[in-house]
C-alpha cells in the first residue's frame, strides 16, 4: 500500500516539475541557432545567381556548411525573413520605412534598363514615350519613330522590386499598365524579348549585359540620354539604379554574420563583376 502511495506522489511531483522545467528553458536559456550547418537564402531573382556563386565559394572553405539559395522575388525574401522561413532574404532595393525593423546589408549595386530586340532600329525612347507604351496609348513602333509593327509590352509580375522601382521612376501604377506578357525573373524577360523583335521590357542592367555578351539578341536603351551600363551605375549618374541588399530579422550573428561579411568582402568581388554588378 505504501509503495502505491509513494509511486503516486512521485508521479504527481513529475507532473509539477516538468512544466516548470520547460518554462525555465524557454525563459532563461538563450534560443539555439537554427540548423548551424545550413543557411536558407530566398528572394530577389536578380540576386539569386550571384548568391549561388558566393554560396559555392563559401562552401568551398566551409565544407560542413550548405547554402540553399531560392529565387521568387524581393517580396518573398522579405516575407520569408520575417516569418523565419529564411535566414537571409535577398531584396534588390532599399528597405522601406515599414521594413525598418529589419536589418539590411548592401553587397552590390545594379541598375534597371529598358531592353529591345537587337534588330529594333530605335536607339532611344524618352520617358514620356515609355510611359505611353506601358499605359497602352502607344501600340505601334511607328508612333515613336520606329518601323511598322505592334508593340509587345513585357511587364514584371507583382512582388518584384524591379516592377516597384520601374513604376516609381516612370510615375505609373499597376492599374496603368497594359501588358501583353507578364514575367517573373530577369532571364524570363530577356528570353521573351530575344524571341520577339517587337517586344520591349525592363530588367537588371547587370543581367542584360551578361546575356548580351553571351550572344542573346537584346540591346539596352539609354535613359535620359545616359547609357545603361556598369560605368554609369558605378559613377551614380544612371537615373534608375538600386542596391542589392541582404536582409535579416536583426543584426546578423553566428553563421549568418560570417556569410554576410564574406559576401561583402573583396574575396567575392570577382564574382560580383562576373555577374555584371558593382561591388559595394
Amino acid at each position: 500500500m505504501n509503495n502505491i502511495i509513494l509511486g503516486t506522489l512521485t508521479s504527481f511531483r513529475a507532473l509539477l516539475v516538468f512544466p516548470l522545467l520547460c518554462l525555465y528553458v524557454l525563459v532563461f536559456l538563450p534560443p539555439a541557432e537554427a540548423d548551424s550547418g545550413k543557411l536558407v537564402i530566398t528572394g530577389s531573382s536578380t540576386m539569386a545567381p550571384l548568391l549561388l556563386e558566393i554560396g559555392k565559394r563559401f562552401e568551398a572553405t566551409h565544407p560542413d556548411i550548405r547554402i540553399d539559395v531560392q529565387a521568387g522575388g524581393s517580396s518573398r525574401g522579405i516575407a520569408d525573413t520575417i516569418r523565419g522561413l529564411a535566414d537571409i532574404g535577398m531584396a534588390s532595393r532599399t528597405l522601406t520605412p515599414e521594413e525598418n525593423h529589419l536589418h539590411g546589408t548592401v553587397v552590390a549595386h545594379d541598375g534597371i534598363g529598358i531592353i529591345l530586340h537587337v534588330s529594333n532600329p530605335l536607339q532611344e525612347l524618352t520617358n514620356k514615350q515609355i510611359r505611353s507604351i506601358y499605359s497602352g496609348e502607344t501600340t505601334n513602333w511607328q508612333q515613336v519613330g520606329g518601323r511598322d509593327g505592334p508593340i509587345t509590352v513585357v511587364n514584371k509580375a507583382q512582388g518584384r522590386s524591379t516592377l516597384e522601382l520601374f513604376l516609381q521612376y516612370f510615375k505609373l501604377s499597376n492599374r496603368d499598365i497594359h501588358a501583353h506578357v507578364v514575367i517573373g525573373d530577369n532571364e524570363q524577360g530577356i528570353k521573351t524579348i530575344a524571341g520577339n523583335p517587337n517586344a520591349i521590357g525592363y530588367v537588371s542592367i547587370g543581367t542584360a549585359q551578361y546575356d548580351a555578351s553571351h550572344g542573346l539578341p537584346i540591346r539596352l536603351l539609354p535613359l535620359q540620354q545616359i547609357p545603361a551600363s556598369l560605368d554609369t551605375v558605378r559613377t551614380g549618374v544612371f537615373p534608375l539604379s538600386r542596391p542589392l541588399t541582404l536582409v535579416t530579422k536583426s543584426s546578423p550573428k553566428g553563421l549568418t554574420k560570417s556569410f554576410i561579411e564574406f559576401a561583402q568582402s573583396s574575396k567575392v568581388h570577382d564574382l560580383i563583376l562576373q555577374q555584371y554588378f558593382i561591388p559595394f
